[in-house]
């Protein structure tokens, strides 16, 4: 896909605009929201629906790279649906891909054998893999940040779950044979920047323990079908419990490499100060005295089904939706509080399909008074992390999880 036919695609796409128009197919009871109300002055009413191919329309925060958000009231179903999937670029030109054309490279100095694999090599020669897991891009809730940062201004919908298909990235590295001097294996996707603008190619690096995780695959299917073009066809990465900056789409190329990669998307980009956060897994290759690299998700929590300021008649129950999420370790409780913190209440968890997935949770309750009523949710996992009470700043707007608040009226 070229520029023009990339620009034609586009404005050929189905563009609702403005706040409060219901999405096609979707049986919604409340209005399409463009974001919270906390996201930078101008961002709410410059947002629109827009549908890029084969998507349906999605919040778009940026056109050029293409970064369009999933409006949150798909986040009531488990498995966020392919065609709702958000869309996360860098880079603006993103060619399609021939399925019996494509080849993933292997290289790098670090690997005994170096080859290509086609998609039916993939499909053929390895052990096949299901795992459900949230993708979430670091920014998420960026807007949300005060005062506001630099960057894609994402409110809640930069992520979505899926059940990935592929093959264990460490099957394909052992079957080439990495040799004893190993220290990360780098991606690279087929995406590319603007010469004129020279921006840095997208290119990305795992440290080798990561890499020969079990749980980490190269994908080419989500939610039993194949990746759609905007989320990587024909193969991407899938790295469980880490942000989505490390989700290589589009992917062509792998190489295991000797020493620590210096790409600019590695250094100085994506990157949080050195121990704010409590994040467990460590990329110690490419630590400084001062910053790391962002790696594991914190927890985190989301209400899905209440837009901020909706009405409800006094005693009239209310059901609270959401999911919680963190970096694999999984969603020991969900808490919510009805009365400004003072107390906190036991959500109920849904089904547990993985550590990697988010849970899904509820929570019902009357109203005991008229007037506002603010909903808080806090999420824990089951190595003691908590959701934050107090935001953790840091120049980029990464992490955010603050506890969550939702306003309702009652009357």
């Amino acid at each position: 896909m070229n520029r023009r036919n990339f620009l034609k695609g586009v404005s050929g796409g189905l563009i609702l605009g403005g706040a409060g128009l219901p999405l096609p197919r979707m049986a919604l009871a409340i209005p399409v929201s463009m974001g919270p109300a906390e996201l930078p002055p101008g961002t709410l009413e410059s947002s629109l629906l827009d549908a890029l191919p084969g998507k349906k329309p999605l919040i778009k925060r940026t056109f050029r790279a293409p970064n369009y958000e999933t409006p949150v009231a798909y986040f009531n179903e488990l498995y966020t649906p392919n065609d709702a999937f958000f869309v996360r670029y860098h880079l603006m030109n993103i060619p399609e891909v021939a399925a019996d054309t494509w080849k993933l490279k292997l290289g790098g100095e670090a690997l005994q054998t170096p080859m290509e694999l086609g998609l039916d090599d993939l499909r053929r020669g390895f052990e096949r893999v299901e795992l459900p897991a949230l993708c979430m891009c670091a920014g998420n809730r960026r807007g949300l940040f005060q005062p506001h940062v630099p960057g894609v201004q994402w409110g809640n919908g930069a992520m979505g779950n899926a059940r990935w298909v592929g093959v264990r990235l460490r099957d394909v590295l052992n079957k080439a044979g990495v040799r004893k001097e190993a220290l990360e294996v780098v991606f690279d996707g087929v995406d590319s920047g603007i010469a004129a603008y020279k921006t840095p190619d997208f290119v990305k690096s795992l440290p080798m323990w990561k890499a020969l995780d079990e749980n980490t695959l190269i994908a080419f299917e989500m939610n039993s079908a194949p990746l759609p073009h905007w989320n990587g066809f024909p193969a991407r990465l899938v790295v469980p419990g880490w942000v989505g900056t490390y989700w290589v789409k589009n992917l062509m190329s792998i190489d295991v490499v000797a020493k620590p990669f210096e790409g600019f998307w590695m250094k100085p980009a994506y990157r949080i100060p050195l121990g704010k956060f409590p994040n467990v897994d460590r990329f110690i290759t490419q630590e400084t005295a001062v910053n790391t690299p962002i790696t594991d998700m914190v927890v985190n929590s989301l209400i899905t089904n209440i837009e901020e300021d909706q009405r409800f008649r006094l005693g009239q129950p209310v059901d609270v939706k959401g999911v919680a999420w963190d970096g694999g370790y999984g969603i020991r409780t969900v808490e919510v509080s009805v009365d400004e913190g003072q107390s906190w209440r036991p959500a109920t968890l849904g089904q547990d399909i993985g550590r990697f997935s988010w849970r899904q949770w509820s929570y019902h309750f009357k109203p005991a008074r008229r007037g506002k009523v603010t909903v808080m949710t806090k999420a824990s996992n089951r190595i003691g992390q908590t959701q934050a009470a107090e935001l953790i700043l840091n120049p980029a707007g990464y992490h955010h999880n603050l506890i969550q608040k939702a306003t309702i009226q009652v009357g």
